[in-house]
């Protein structure tokens, strides 16, 4: 795969861009803007590798680039710690559990003439500076996108977005997905992998991938109802037009999973009570929580659901099937060292001694959840995981204390959007910094929400008894 200089351009001037961006704009667009066009349109695959620094690449860039630019340009520097709860608790295991995991993990594995080497303090601590670079966007929207405003702002960012995508979306399903490869100079992925069996195309644009495409389709139309629903005009057309328009979009992207989520979301956020929005989600992200436990008991409906995709699309039926049966041997992996993993660099995967005696890898990792099992184990799983679902546990909390309908009615929409993203996560590993400021948004919009009603409650008079007359 080899990219053009175009691609290396792009990468290398993204900073000045945020630079441009958090100089001419208030720090909460200034970063959704440097995550989400990020996010859209640099090149999948293109990077820049220097010793002990983590590559620098789609998802590395932007975050750091809002961090300097939060730092440099707005003066405004981001907190990793702000207090000495749960979420504290989360954050130091993300970042320190893979160093603990390095330590544990010094001893090599052999495979018949093949060594895989063991890892240590080198790659320990460049683990836990990538860690810090993928928190950052959670760690800024936390801070800084804490607003009664902000879910609003991200809301409208993604619709916007997500109008402007559907154009070369549409491209791509007329013409086939050729846009990645004309800019940049090499397709991103398996072009084979977009053509679907009636011979259409699966656009997929510059994220990779149709399946990535396709979700996030299906979040600027779920944005779009919740835009709808709080009666935000953002467009000279009807909201109601515009939904119906990203719902189109949303189909021809063939997607039958994030089709799935769509028909389950957008009805919810545009009639269903904000209360029960949150119960959804709260329920979503507990699904994700508990899903390896479900796995490593064998009690997940795996034969249920693979005879059910049978009766509705064969082949996709035995794509299916291969992957739970994949997921079981790596969870049997995993479980060999369940409490930090094995570490990264593939120690997590299947290896078998092929004909000459050398390793062959014969795992197909499609999750990011058992990828995270895997290499840093329960703890490593539970610290991504837990700091992604705690946002919407947060705001199932705060939704009782918000003032007006309208604030409700988009928290409860970006607490769902991150549900989707977090369960997403079992099926495919496209875990993002967008993803990443989605949930730090959400958290710190909920904890804004929960200190707001304290103030107020801590400030209403208190009516003492009168004391009895004689």
């Amino acid at each position: 795969m080899a990219s053009n200089w175009f691609a290396s351009f792009a990468l290398i001037v993204w900073p000045l861009v945020a630079i441009w961006l958090y100089a001419s704009r208030p720090v909460v667009q200034a970063t959704i803007w440097t995550i989400l066009a990020a996010y859209l349109l640099l090149p999948v695959g293109t990077s820049f590798k220097f010793a002990m620094i983590p590559q620098l690449d789609k998802s590395s860039i932007p975050s750091l680039c809002a961090l300097l630019g939060c730092v440099f340009v707005a003066k405004r520097s981001p907190q990793i710690w702000r207090g000495s709860g749960l979420t504290e608790i989360l954050i130091a295991a993300y970042l320190f559990g893979p160093l603990i995991t390095s330590l544990m993990n010094g001893d090599a594995i052999y495979v018949g003439y093949s060594i895989l080497p063991g890892v240590g303090l080198y790659d320990g601590s460049s683990a836990v500076l990538g860690q810090f670079i993928a928190l950052i966007p959670f760690m800024i929207g936390r801070q800084f996108l804490r607003g009664p405003n902000s879910p609003q702002a991200v809301l409208s960012a993604l619709t916007i977005g997500g109008l402007a995508y559907s154009l070369p979306l549409l491209f791509e399903i007329r013409m086939s997905p050729q846009l990645h490869f004309w800019l940049y100079g090499y397709y991103s992925s398996d072009f084979i992998q977009q053509v679907r069996e009636d011979g259409a195309f699966r656009p997929m644009v510059f994220m990779g991938h149709g399946l990535i495409a396709g979700f996030f389709a299906m979040t600027a139309t779920v944005a779009s109802a919740a835009i709808w629903r709080a009666k935000v005009r953002l467009v000279r057309f009807p909201p109601g037009l515009m939904t119906g328009y990203l719902g189109v979009v949303l189909v021809l992207c063939k997607s039958a999973a994030a089709l799935v989520y769509g028909a389950i979301l957008v009805p919810l956020v545009r009639w269903v009570k904000p209360q029960l929005q949150l119960k959804v989600a709260v329920v979503f992200v507990t699904i994700a929580l508990c899903y390896p436990v479900i796995r490593v008991v064998d009690v997940f409906p795996t034969n249920a659901i693979v005879d059910v995709a049978m009766a509705i699309n064969e082949p996709r039926a035995y794509s299916l099937k291969f992957r739970f049966e994949q997921e079981e041997q790596l969870v049997a992996r995993a479980w060999q060292r369940p409490l930090f993993g094995w570490g990264r660099f593939g120690r997590n995967r299947i290896h078998v001694e092929d004909w000459q005696g050398l390793a062959a890898d014969t795992s197909v990792t499609d999750g990011r959840w058992i990828v995270t099992l895997g290499q840093f184990g329960i703890f490593g799983f539970l610290a991504e995981f837990g700091l992604l679902a705690i946002s919407v546990f947060r705001a199932a909390s705060a939704l009782r204390s918000t003032e007006t309908f309208r604030e409700a009615a988009l928290l409860a929409a970006l607490a769902l959007i991150v549900s989707i993203n977090v369960v997403e996560l079992l099926p495919n590993s496209t875990l993002s910094p967008w993803t990443w400021l989605l949930a730090g948004t959400l958290l710190g919009c909920s904890e804004a929400v929960g200190a707001r009603a304290r103030k107020k409650k801590s400030l209403r008079p208190v009516v003492l008894a009168s004391e009895p007359q004689v």
